[in-house]
């Protein structure tokens, strides 16, 4: 089972992780990486008020299932979720969920970890940090790039 969910509304981790292996016994690897929104980028950096994320619909869910078919061609995957949520997030909620699923635990983790890379860099989102100082778009990160890079 391979699913792309672009929503607004929370998600639950584990529920979700359970979904994708309920009733599997070929599942030997179960990979959840769950992103966050956090109060701070650095220590002593100014607090984060909120983050609200837009997207391009219908083009965010196809470029993040080309993304699945590239990590299934690398690895053998036997279903993978990805959800990202989209709309005003506060710190501590939900950003995005990647759950990966294979019979070893390479192929899980470095096919969560290759998802995770290359949805900073090529997914059509867009983020703005509402700080006491004002509000702003985030700029493109250079690590970012470079972690997604590795996998070229």
């Amino acid at each position: 089972m391979f699913t792309v969910r672009i929503q607004a509304q929370d998600f639950d981790a584990a529920a979700e992780a359970a979904a994708l292996a309920r009733g599997r016994t070929d599942i030997g690897a179960l990979v959840t990486f769950a992103g966050l929104c956090r109060a701070q980028d650095a220590p002593g950096g100014a607090p984060l008020i909120a983050l609200t994320l837009e997207h391009y619909p219908g083009m965010a869910e196809e470029e993040i299932g080309r993304l699945i078919e590239q990590a299934r061609a690398r690895w053998p995957l036997i279903g993978a979720t990805v959800i990202h949520r989209y709309g005003r997030m506060v710190p501590g909620d939900n950003i995005v969920l990647v759950v990966t699923a294979s019979a070893h635990r390479a192929a899980a983790f470095e096919a969560a970890e290759f998802l995770m890379d290359w949805l900073k860099t090529s997914a059509p989102f867009w983020k703005m940090e509402e700080r006491d100082e004002g509000s702003s778009w985030v700029a493109a990160k250079d690590e970012d790039d470079d972690a997604a890079e590795r996998w070229n």
